[in-house]
């Protein structure tokens, strides 16, 4: 570039990009970064780069106008609503989303700061009362954009104000600069691309890496307005349209991307045909109904002999005679007759020569079959289709019946993974956030994040019956084996292979368990399944052996008890007791010596 390019090359906002000229040079590749994001590229030699934004602005431009258009209608408003309702849940006492950061491993100081930071972020988001408007903007738009305001002055504060930008009127650009010497301010890239392509880099691509600059083209126009040709432009030297730093917006997209022309396409894209084919057929129907529904009168006047002109005449005055045409004015409550209008969906008049039947008034009946709405159903099921809505959810008047998961439709577990999809590809707006606050604060660097960010997970709310159900069911379907499978324990199965393979527990789930099964028996939360067991065995032997039932006592039990984990009378042994008594019953305490009278 040249240096009045490189005068006027400063972006507003921030960046913390430091990019480690080792990995630079060992990411050397032929092939552009990041093409999956509907990015304008800049092409051009060592001296000088064409933006075209006039063909890529103008075509987004458009197609976000028609994606709004399209959530007008009340069939599409119906499905987004279903959508967006399925994947924003909103609860009185609790947050749309939390941050779960379970499988992160670091210190749980570091933990707490991240759920701090993550809370202050849904704070000036206002994602509690805007979460369903966000989620709706983005799933019709196809991409969402939200400035990152800071204090430049004090950049250790973080992130000061979160401002949402229309997709309208900002733009992603992706510039590719080659310096013309290894000067080592040039040298401090981000992500290369060198490789034989003399045409787009010139004939130095093969010593030096590229220079790759990211920045948005935000111009409070709109998109449509930024004039024809963007040729060799640089900075901010076009007016109203300012160069923002990557890092300083936030930028998500459907995920949808078309792939012969690099486009941003919104989850509404393909319900478009549908949506055309639909109200076509409306409209065909309104017509038809309006043309055809209403009885009409035919009238027959004989003419005679009468010369054709004559004919005619003697017709419209057979008409004006007998035609009443009156009106009722609404705005000022008058009556007028309007005989000299005549509507063609009312009466017909033939002329008829002599010899026939004379004068005659007949009927002609309306259309046929104008309740058949199959036609229109069929497009009203393949636009839910094509947004991925169960055509069941379209008939308001189906109430809703929860039973056994073999009774849900196919469609509804298709409905829920699309769903879950889609909040994976939204959660992108918080992990770049999330990012950017850290990083400023100082609590990670850039690339200790990106390590991290694999293991954070956002939990939503979730609001989908089916799938609480189909866990219900399968528990249930659990403990009915494990039921079964109780009396062959010891000779066909062992308590662990019950836990493990039928139940499913994990090593980790077993261990815990036990731990929580333990505390709750020594509290007194849960009784002793052990100790109940020899309380009853010892009872029903005092019962037969009284005189015996002396020394039992006194041993804690009758021989050959075990208890869960395998280990006989281990609670004996133990001295295990519940809250407050003691497991051995009427002889005192669990092991201790008898006082069998003498």
């Amino acid at each position: 570039m040249n240096s009045q390019s490189q005068q006027d090359g400063r972006l507003f906002g921030f960046s913390y990009r430091q990019p480690d000229i080792d990995e630079v040079t060992s990411k050397i590749s032929p092939v552009p970064p990041n093409m999956d994001d509907g990015v304008t590229v800049a092409a051009g030699g060592l001296t000088g780069y064409n933006i075209d934004l006039d063909q890529n602005a103008s075509r987004d431009f458009e197609a976000i106008k028609k994606y709004r258009c399209m959530a007008l209608h009340p069939e599409v408003d119906s499905a987004i609503e279903d959508i967006v309702n399925e994947a924003i849940t909103s609860d009185t006492n609790d947050v749309p989303v939390a941050i779960d950061l379970s499988n992160l491993d670091i210190s749980e100081r570091v933990k707490t700061i991240i759920r701090e930071e993550f809370a202050y972020i849904l704070h000036l988001l206002d994602f509690n009362n805007k979460a369903h408007e966000m989620f709706r903007k983005w799933y019709i738009d196809g991409r969402l954009f939200y400035h990152k305001v800071i204090d430049l002055n004090n950049p250790e504060r973080g992130i000061t104000d979160i401002r949402n930008i229309d997709a309208l009127k900002i733009r992603l650009v992706r510039e590719y600069q080659k310096p013309k010497l290894p000067e080592p301010y040039l040298r401090n890239t981000q992500k290369p691309l060198s490789g034989d392509l003399p045409q787009v880099f010139g004939q130095a691509s093969n010593q030096f890496p590229a220079r790759v600059i990211e920045y948005f083209l935000y111009n409070k126009k709109g998109n449509s307005h930024f004039g024809n040709g963007m040729g060799m432009m640089r900075g901010n030297n076009r007016e109203g349209i300012v160069r923002i730093a990557r890092d300083a917006v936030t930028y998500v997209t459907s995920g949808l991307v078309d792939g012969n022309s690099g486009q941003v396409l919104s989850y509404l894209n393909k319900a478009n045909k549908s949506l055309n084919q639909l109200r076509w057929m409306e409209d065909a129907i309104v017509i038809y109904r309006m043309a055809r529904a209403p009885e009409r009168r035919l009238f027959y006047i004989d003419v005679g002999n009468l010369p054709k002109a004559k004919a005619e005449n003697y017709l419209r005055d057979v008409m004006a005679r007998y035609r009443t045409k009156i009106t009722y004015d609404q705005a000022t409550g008058e009556i007028r007759d309007d005989k000299k209008f005549m509507s063609m969906l009312e009466d017909y008049w033939l002329p008829r020569r002599e010899g026939g039947r004379g004068t005659e008034v007949s009927t002609l009946p309306g259309g046929q079959n104008l309740g058949n709405l199959e036609d229109l159903k069929y497009f009203q099921d393949k636009l839910y289709r094509s947004l991925n809505v169960p055509i069941s959810r379209q008939d308001a008047g189906e109430g809703f019946q929860i039973g056994k998961s073999d009774n849900i439709l196919r469609d509804e577990v298709k409905f829920s993974k699309f769903v879950g999809r889609m909040r994976k590809k939204f959660s992108g707006l918080f992990t770049d956030i999330l990012k950017t606050q850290l990083v400023l604060k100082g609590v990670v660097s850039p690339k200790e994040f990106e390590a991290m960010k694999e293991h954070i997970q956002y939990d939503f709310i979730y609001d989908n019956h089916f799938s609480e159900l189909r866990e219900m069911e399968m528990l249930q379907n659990k403990l009915q084996v494990a039921a079964m499978a109780e009396p062959y324990l010891g000779k066909y199965f062992s308590v662990y292979q019950v836990r493990n393979r039928l139940l499913g527990y994990t090593d980790g789930e077993i261990k815990e368990i036990d731990q929580q099964i333990s505390y709750e028996r020594n509290v007194g939360i849960i009784p002793d399944p052990n100790a109940q067991m020899a309380q009853q065995e010892q009872q029903e032997f005092n019962d037969d052996n009284p005189e015996l039932s002396g020394d039992l006592q006194g041993m804690g039990g009758a021989p050959g008890d075990m208890d869960l984990s395998g280990d006989p009378a281990a609670d004996a042994i133990t001295g295990g007791s519940l809250a407050g008594g003691s497991v051995g019953g009427a002889g005192g305490a669990a092991g201790g010596p008898s006082t069998k009278p003498m």
